[in-house]
């Protein structure tokens, strides 16, 4: 039975948030409902435990269930807010836009915003590095719906009776944390977990936060690879469950959840590289032991074909005139001549109006002329129509590529680069770093799987041997114009040095990431990788950037009140383990080699 026969009756019980209506002790070891345990694991706090060795009996299953049932409703809400949904609802234009787009998408060199969102005065976002604090705390606004929504079932003293449920939960909570942490470089997670709901919060060290997702993520497997073991009648009522509260997988599978958490372990362990290699390739291979995302099917990811909505970034585009391609991206898809940038196939929209040069009003791009970004950086200004904002003419997404795009937490092209990556730092992971390589171009494109335009013109791309002398020109502004940065082609060669083989993984895999920006900012920062377009007037950002810099963290979130500016004070900077500044780099981002 397909998930959106239930989605109006999950989305009604989905609005009611359950945050601080219940409020229940330290689960004990032992269950009141009758159960059998045979050995419990040792809890490091309620929420992080995971009892899954315990028999349990059909009455204490049904017992639990019942308990359970508006919160496992509850999963839907926070598989939503974690790609842009908001109180119940689908994925939509408005949060998605401060979750990602007004920041992230710009910092990851994606996309640009080309106007200054001044309304009566208030949200100026004067440039790309301009820090807003409401614009800023947005992705931080989205963690916190879905911690909301989360934690009173994963510290509910019933939940140990259906812990594969548990382990589902943790793993959403874990994800959300593990992308909030990587953005601002600390936040309350132990607090949060454990369901503390008011001040003062402690931030907790990025390192610490690290190791304690990890250790879950541990227990995550354990626990669902028992559940072989679960007899038929459990597995039936379960799965029971999954159909009802599982909206990212595609067949309501335990193993694909298992698979999940192992592949989030491993992109953890590539972040970590740099700063500890040891226990970088002791988590990444022991993840790929376990098993991580091989097929498209096990694939993590909300989908519009089956949820019933159209990817954000067509309203934030199209519709409002928000966003607009960035000349990086423009030229590295150039470049490498990419299927994205092809008439028949193209990810962006040709301009949509003329563009006329501003100190040559006789130098006019002509309307439909060229697929033209804009470089990141430059100083915004009011209006949303190209009547009163040229810069509003320039690209704007396809509908007809973008509409239908699924929303990946978790994409195979993804787990094969980061493959690649792990087996040329000589790393086992199962396979070649080559077949790796190639497999994650082929499994790479946007849109739905059914297109096969992306297929049929595949291999072409991957014997690109060398780029294109691209050269980006600014039709409106010639000062921006700028040669191409991108020095790799595609084609896979032996004979390269690990840093170029390196270089030609992270950039494949930031286009086959398109357009999820967190994890492409993150690749940006601790690899250097791709390499990007200098960004314009950073000294409207904090202080803390000089021209060529980085922006390497958003400062930490929580200042709108004089409580949440205590706690940052008190425990966040301790944390980070310097200055809360744009320029303060994360735990793993370190300066020195790749290698």
């Amino acid at each position: 039975m397909k998930k959106t026969v239930l989605a109006a009756f999950g989305a009604l019980l989905s609005v009611v948030s359950l945050h601080s209506c219940l409020d229940f002790d330290m689960p004990t070891d032992t269950f009141t409902g009758g159960d059998t345990e045979l050995d419990p694991i040792v809890y490091k706090g309620k929420a992080d435990s995971i009892d899954y060795r315990k028999e349990i009996s059909e009455e204490g299953f049904a017992f639990a269930e019942k308990e359970l049932n508006n919160y496992f409703f509850q999963l839907q809400t926070v598989q939503y807010c974690m790609r842009g949904g908001k109180e119940g609802q689908l994925p939509g234009a408005h949060q998605y836009q401060y979750v990602y787009n007004i920041t992230v998408d710009n910092y990851a060199g994606y996309l640009c915003v080309p106007h200054n969102f001044s309304h009566g005065g208030d949200g100026i976002l004067s440039s790309t590095y301009y820090y807003n604090r409401g614009y800023c705390d947005g992705p931080y606004g989205a963690f916190l719906m879905v911690k909301n929504n989360l934690v009173n079932m994963l510290n509910h003293p019933h939940i140990d009776s259906i812990p594969e449920m548990k382990a589902i939960g943790l793993l959403l909570y874990n994800y959300s944390a593990q992308e909030m942490v990587d953005l601002y470089g600390s936040i309350p997670y132990v607090d949060h977990k454990n369901n503390k709901e008011t001040n003062p919060f402690t931030f907790n060290k990025m390192a610490d936060i690290y190791e304690t997702i990890v250790d879950n993520l541990d227990t995550i497997n354990a626990c669902l690879k028992h559940y072989e073991q679960r007899p038929g009648w459990y597995k039936s009522r379960l799965n029971g469950i999954l159909q009802q509260s599982d909206w990212v997988t595609k067949d309501f599978s335990i193993d694909t959840w298992r698979r999940f958490a192992n592949s989030l372990k491993l992109r953890m362990a590539m972040h970590i590289v740099k700063v500890d290699r040891t226990k970088a390739q002791k988590w990444a291979q022991e993840a790929v032991t376990e098993g991580v995302i091989e097929t498209e099917n096990q694939e993590i990811a909300l989908d519009p074909v089956v949820s019933g909505f159209t990817h954000p970034l067509v309203d934030i585009s199209k519709l409002w005139g928000d966003s607009r391609l960035n000349a990086s991206f423009e030229s590295l898809l150039f470049s490498l001549k990419h299927p994205y940038v092809q008439d028949d196939y193209a990810l962006f929209e040709k301009n949509s109006s003329q563009i006329v040069n501003e100190t040559n009003p006789e130098e006019i791009e002509p309307t439909n002329s060229r697929i033209v970004g804009l470089r990141a950086g430059i100083s915004m200004v009011s209006g949303q129509t190209v009547s009163v904002n040229p810069r509003i003419a320039y690209s704007a997404v396809s509908s007809n590529r973008i509409s239908m795009a699924p929303l990946y937490l978790m994409k195979l092209s993804e787990v094969q680069f980061l493959r690649a990556e792990g087996a040329v730092r000589n790393w086992a992971m199962g396979g070649s770093a080559q077949s790796f390589y190639e497999a994650g171009i082929r499994s790479a494109q946007l849109d739905q799987r059914t297109n096969s335009q992306y297929g049929q013109k595949v291999d072409e791309y991957m014997s690109v041997e060398e780029p294109v002398a691209y050269a980006y020109t600014d039709p409106m502004d010639h000062t921006n114009d700028i040669a191409s940065v991108t020095k790799i082609g595609v084609k896979w060669n032996e004979g390269d040095t690990p840093e170029t083989k390196l270089e030609k993984i992270i950039t494949q895999k930031y286009i086959a990431g398109f357009p999820y920006s967190y994890e492409a900012w993150n690749d940006l920062r601790r690899t250097g990788y791709p390499k990007i377009f200098p960004v314009l007037n950073v000294e409207d950002g904090d202080g803390s950037l000089v021209q060529g810099d980085l922006i390497r963290k958003i400062p930490l979130p929580g200042r709108d009140t004089s409580a949440g500016l205590s706690d940052i004070q008190t425990s966040g900077i301790e944390a980070l383990g310097g200055t809360d500044t744009q320029g303060t780099r994360v735990w793993w981002d370190v300066e020195g080699s790749n290698f």
